[in-house]
């Protein structure tokens, strides 16, 4: 009998097990997965301020989050964030960066760092929560 579990947090066994089988069928289909996690911390001195994360996958960067302390916005330190991120990805085999954001949240700030919408999720409930999809070419 097939039993399935709800997990908050997945442990090593479970992470090995994803990179184990996205690579395995990325190979069975001629594709390199290049699964790598990444992630940018920014302190003032001991204090974290800003964090981004994602990862990268076959020839695309995903950055997941972003965030910012309220007090350090506007100083750049999200735009610094989102550059560590495209000068580690650069000049390697990845097309683009690609990302998510609401209206609430940064769709005019990802587009002052050159990204471009490539989609928008309208929210007719709730328009603070239309989603943006956004990208950016690593080759221009």
């Amino acid at each position: 009998m097939i039993n399935i579990e709800y997990k908050e947090k997945l442990d090593k066994e479970h992470y090995e097990f994803i990179d184990k089988e996205f690579n395995k069928y990325a190979i069975e289909n001629s594709v390199i997965c290049n699964y790598v996690p990444f992630s940018f911390v920014a302190k003032d001195k001991e204090k974290i301020i800003g964090i981004i994360t994602g990862h990268s996958y076959y020839r695309e960067v995903k950055i997941s989050d972003l965030i910012v302390l309220a007090e350090y916005r506007k100083k750049h330190i999200g735009k610094k964030l989102v550059e560590e991120v495209e000068k580690l990805f650069k000049d390697k085999e990845f097309d683009n960066i690609n990302l998510t954001t609401y209206e609430f949240q940064a769709p005019e700030f990802y587009k002052k760092c050159g990204y471009k919408i490539e989609f928008i999720r309208k929210n007719e409930k709730n328009p603070k929560l239309t989603k943006y999809f956004l990208v950016k070419n690593l080759h221009n």
